[in-house]
């Protein structure tokens, strides 16, 4: 009898109500192929290159492909992937120190980035030479980003001031001191090329004109009450608003009124450390016109509705905490950086018109230039590629990890495959049913008790993991409760030698106990209700 792949087989489960879900939910859950790189320090800041919004001195446009490359910056070492392929295509360690902040100029030749010596590097991306050194900041320079003029570049560091810089002399044309702490936010305004916008560790925000004498740049202060990690505002047609981040606290400021404070919403539980506006109007965005994006130390990515009065529309979770955060051009890739230095890129599944309305757009954008001709000889060479790879899944039909120790009857190891990071539940839910099957009443066989017996610490932590995470899940009640019996059968006598095997016992117990207390309200109140039909009937 052949073997059957847990994978086609229907998982019983408990009937369970469809919850509504957002057209920002929906958006966002699309950007499911998930990519993980591990960097040798933490990943401070991200890049992509920007929209083709203007054009390189020599009249050449920023190219659909090369928007999908982004800057890295994490330890001595700026790399350039590509979003696509994700694979690292050029990388820049000509820096004395710790590189930080890279920034674009919007034809994606230049790249230019700082680092903690307080040298600001200008490189040449074909080549990686350093076209431009401009020295002049004390401390390490934390942001660097090219101005709507490509011949000025705009700097901020530790040593409190903001530098405007002319490209050609390598000279500094301005400096702007007025903050008292680290400056860790600076842009240059996209609706007015003379307004700067700065945040600090002095808890301030403040609105630079550079027509004006240094001495009375400093047009605005709105103070946002926690030293600032990232600043910006919103893109042209956004009204005059501008967003600050410091602590777990957003707050959204009216440039046009003063400065005034619009909102202030806190949905982090640690400091926001990074910010990003996503403007799609793709199909399957539900048409939003704006979104606003933060990152912070607890690990997770939120999504805002700034016509919802900051509402949160969606959360993204990741593994660590997070350090920074960019969009693509064209909104098909988000990455994140960790502090623990994993880089994350999610790339957006494109549906069928979707994908074909901006192949046409493309093609009738960039038709008959080199960079179209290369970027579709790599697309036709990466569909060849993908033909064969799928002919060779069709041919081979391996089963999964768990599939083939459960097909060897080596179920410790089956359940082992399923827990692994990754596994989608379902599967797993699959796998302990099967093994429950496979498990007699009089106990000659019990293939979910030789599955969970033998464990060590680090063995038996992921399996209490998994339980604890889905203890309150009515739609696997009974696997759950099933599993759990046999691992407290099983490991009772072991509790008190390991402290971390008896905090998740404790805390599967707690979870128990809140579930009982909790189905006994719920009798409660049916018993009233009950009690109120009956009088209102008369019966």
């Amino acid at each position: 009898m052949e073997y059957v792949p847990l994978s086609s087989l229907p998982v019983p489960s408990a009937p369970r109500p469809r919850a509504s879900r957002s057209a920002d939910a929906t958006y966002f859950r699309r950007f499911t192929q998930s990519t993980f790189v591990r960097e040798y320090a933490p990943v401070h800041s991200i890049a992509f290159v920007p929209a083709s919004s203007s054009s390189s001195s020599d009249g050449a446009s920023t190219s659909t492909a090369s928007t999908h490359r982004l800057a890295v910056s994490a330890g001595a070492r700026v790399q350039i992937y590509n979003a696509k392929s994700r694979k690292v295509v050029k990388t820049i360690s000509r820096f004395g120190d710790v590189a930080r902040g890279a920034g674009w100029r919007n034809d994606g030749r230049l790249l230019v980035a700082g680092d903690d010596s307080g040298t600001v590097q200008v490189f040449d991306i074909s080549s990686r030479a350093i076209l431009r050194t401009l020295k002049g900041h004390k401390l390490p320079v934390h942001i660097s980003r090219f101005s709507s003029d490509p011949s000025q570049i705009l700097t901020a560091s530790d040593d409190t001031t903001l530098r405007l810089w002319d490209l050609p002399t390598e000279t500094s044309l301005s400096v702007y001191s007025g903050h008292g702490d680290y400056v860790r936010s600076a842009l240059v305004s996209p609706d007015n090329a003379s307004l700067v916008l700065s945040g600090s560790y002095d808890g301030t925000v403040r609105l630079w004109d550079t027509r004006l004498d240094t001495r009375e740049a400093n047009v605005m202060t709105m103070r946002h009450g926690a030293p600032v990690e990232d600043a910006l505002i919103y893109p042209t047609g956004g009204g005059g608003i501008a967003v600050s981040a410091g602590g777990p606290t957003l707050r959204v400021w009216d440039l046009m009124m003063g400065g005034r404070c619009l909102r202030a919403t806190s949905n982090h539980a640690k400091t926001i450390t990074s910010l990003a506006i996503s403007t799609s109007d793709a199909e399957g965005s539900g048409g939003h016109a704006l979104r606003l994006l933060s990152a912070g130390l607890d690990g997770l990515v939120k999504v805002y509705d700034p016509a919802r009065d900051y509402v949160v529309t969606h959360t993204m979770r990741y593994p660590s905490p997070l350090l920074s955060i960019a969009l693509s051009a064209d909104e098909q890739h988000i990455a994140t950086g960790g502090a623990d230095g994993t880089l994350c890129i999610r790339t957006r599944a494109l549906r069928a018109n979707e994908a074909a309305a901006r192949a046409e757009a493309t093609k009738a954008k960039e038709q008959g230039t080199q960079q179209l001709f290369m970027a579709a000889a790599s697309a036709d060479s990466g569909g060849a590629a993908a033909t064969l790879q799928e002919a060779a899944t069709v041919r081979t039909k391996r089963l999964s990890p768990f599939d083939s120790a459960l097909k060897s009857f080596r179920y410790a190891d089956a359940l082992d495959a399923a827990l692994r990071a990754g596994t989608n539940k379902h599967a797993t839910f699959a796998l302990l049913t099967e093994l429950s099957r496979r498990s007699s009443a009089d106990g000659k066989e019990d293939a979910l008790r030789r599955a969970v017996a033998g464990r060590d610490e680090g063995a038996l932590e992921p399996l209490l993991r998994f339980l604890l995470r889905h203890a309150g899940n009515p739609e696997h009640n009974a696997v759950v409760c099933k599993v759990a019996d046999v691992v407290i059968d099983t490991y009772a006598s072991i509790l008190g030698q390991s402290p971390l095997i008896d905090d998740l016992f404790g805390r599967l117990w707690a979870k128990v106990t809140d579930e009982v207390r909790l189905h006994r309200e719920v009798e409660k109140v049916r018993g009233a209700l009950e009690m109120l039909v009956v009088r209102g009937t008369g019966v």
